[in-house]
């Protein structure tokens, strides 16, 4: 129990809370487009899932446990993310019209976001935020372009 109640040094309390809050902003840098777009998981959906995705990593790592705990961890995050963004695809009535795949795609990301800063690559992670931007934001009106000049 006095583990419980006795606080970590400061430099492990200003890196944890670094990664962990890093991981929030940079999911809610992906979340704030989703949400500028009007899409239902927009910013504090992509917060807590890159929040929850570094936790599980940062868990993992400071147990001390090996790469290959840390390895399932990973694979936990990536599995247990498909449920969630499964959850965010509509099939329509017609074949052609299901919605939700970019933004299922966005939380996929920003999990892998949140496991990157959880684990301490920050510009790995700030990389990956960079190109989610630019294809969700600027390559948007391209697919868009593309759609119109499709035959049929």
């Amino acid at each position: 129990m006095d583990e419980l109640l006795t606080l970590p040094d400061a430099d492990y309390l200003v890196r944890i809370s670094l990664r962990l809050s890093g991981a929030a902003i940079l999911g809610g840098l992906i979340g704030a487009e989703r949400e500028w777009v009007g899409k239902a998981a927009g910013l504090r959906t992509h917060m807590t899932v890159a929040l929850g995705s570094a936790a599980f990593v940062l868990i993992v790592l400071e147990s001390g446990a090996t790469a290959d705990a840390l390895s399932r961890a990973v694979q936990g995050v990536a599995a247990g993310i498909g449920f969630i963004g499964a959850g965010t695809i509509l099939k329509r009535n017609t074949e052609e019209d299901i919605q939700g795949l970019t933004t299922a795609a966005a939380i996929w990301l920003t999990a892998a976001v949140g496991v990157a800063v959880g684990a301490g690559h920050g510009w790995l992670a700030l990389i990956c935020v960079a190109c989610a931007w630019l294809i969700l934001s600027i390559l948007a009106g391209a697919g868009r372009w593309l759609q119109k000049k499709r035959p049929g």
